[in-house]
């Protein structure tokens, strides 16, 4: 059972991170669309499904399987695990920041530049490798 539900969680994660790293990205291919054009259409397009269709399902079940398999194996009162809890939390919150993006350009009101959206790329990537180093070395 251990093993299923490990092997739910990691498809989920990597489900989830996929869609975190391909938004961010999609964005600043928008920054460059003309509102309105063909092109803006298409990556809003593109975007929704995204968040919806994929990472918002894919957030979820790894919250699901992981809450389930933190229980399993009894997680909660060690210290690794509380660090990685809150870093999963602000991986969530940066998922409704681009969710609160997504709808800024869908409304034709982004504001932000390229460079936002290439800095902000980059959080994902640097919360994932501080997640995976403490699963994998549990150092506390």
């Amino acid at each position: 059972m251990d093993l299923w539900l490990k092997s739910l969680h990691v498809i989920s994660i990597i489900a989830w991170m996929a869609g975190l790293l391909y938004l961010p990205r999609l964005f600043v291919y928008h920054c460059t669309a003309a509102k309105g054009s063909e092109l803006a259409d298409t990556l809003e397009t593109m975007e929704r499904r995204l968040l919806k269709a994929i990472m918002t399902p894919a957030m979820l079940a790894s919250w699901v399987f992981g809450f389930w398999l933190a229980m399993r194996m009894g997680f909660f009162t060690e210290g690794w695990f509380h660090v990685k809890l809150f870093l999963v939390i602000l991986m969530t919150v940066f998922h409704f920041m681009t969710a609160k993006w997504r709808k800024d350009f869908e409304a034709d009101n982004n504001k932000r530049s390229q460079r936002f959206y290439r800095f902000a790329n980059e959080v994902p990537t640097v919360l994932m490798i501080v997640i995976v180093i403490l699963v994998i070395l549990k150092p506390f």
